[in-house]
């Protein structure tokens, strides 16, 4: 989703030489503005990719453009903490898994398996020059609690953000400190 190419997208601009040589990726117009709006809102942002980029190269990357993450989840981490040894295969990304109450992808394929899988989902089409503003828009009309009226286990408000995925974990939805889970408010068995 982050990630695109300037032949359907408007891009930031390239990383100046020669750092273009080594992230030769091209970032989503509007990418570093809107993590920032978010970390101001009170977001805490990650990064979460079905590819096996490294932690340290994603961290990098967005390093040069001004931007800080939370946490990172890749392709390596979904398999160990996700996939781990179950027989039966799961979807490349499980945004529930880490307690994500809304999840922005631009594949159909994830978005469907929302519904099968219990997470939402917010498909963001090709090229949209306010996919910025929509976004926003769509935290702002369910934000997280002022600080100190979550759960006192739970975590800070998320969203988690990458190249394929942008999503948000509610303040208070995180770890209860039983047995159970929280997903969007609701007790979900552990």
């Amino acid at each position: 989703m982050l990630f695109v190419s300037p032949k359907t997208h408007l891009t930031e601009p390239p990383l100046r030489f020669p750092l273009n040589r080594v992230y030769q990726e091209r970032l989503r117009l509007g990418t570093p503005e809107l993590i920032r709006s978010l970390q101001d809102m009170g977001c805490e942002v990650w990064v979460y990719t079905s590819s096996f980029r490294s932690e340290g190269y994603i961290k990098s990357l967005f390093r040069l453009y001004g931007v800080r993450f939370d946490g990172i989840v890749n392709g390596e981490r979904h398999l160990r903490e996700v996939q781990r040894n179950k027989s039966t295969i799961l979807p490349q990304k499980m945004p529930n898994h880490y307690r994500i109450s809304l999840h922005v992808e631009d594949e159909s394929v994830i978005c469907s398996l929302g519904r099968e899988y219990g997470f939402e989902t917010y498909q963001l089409d090709a090229q949209d020059d306010e996919w910025k503003d929509k976004i926003i828009e769509r935290v702002q009309r369910n934000p997280p609690p002022p600080a100190g009226k979550g759960s006192q286990n739970g975590p800070k408000p998320s969203v988690r953000n990458c190249a394929y995925t942008l999503s948000k974990v509610k303040r208070g939805c995180g770890h209860s400190g039983n047995d159970g889970r929280r997903y969007a408010g609701q007790q979900i068995p552990a």
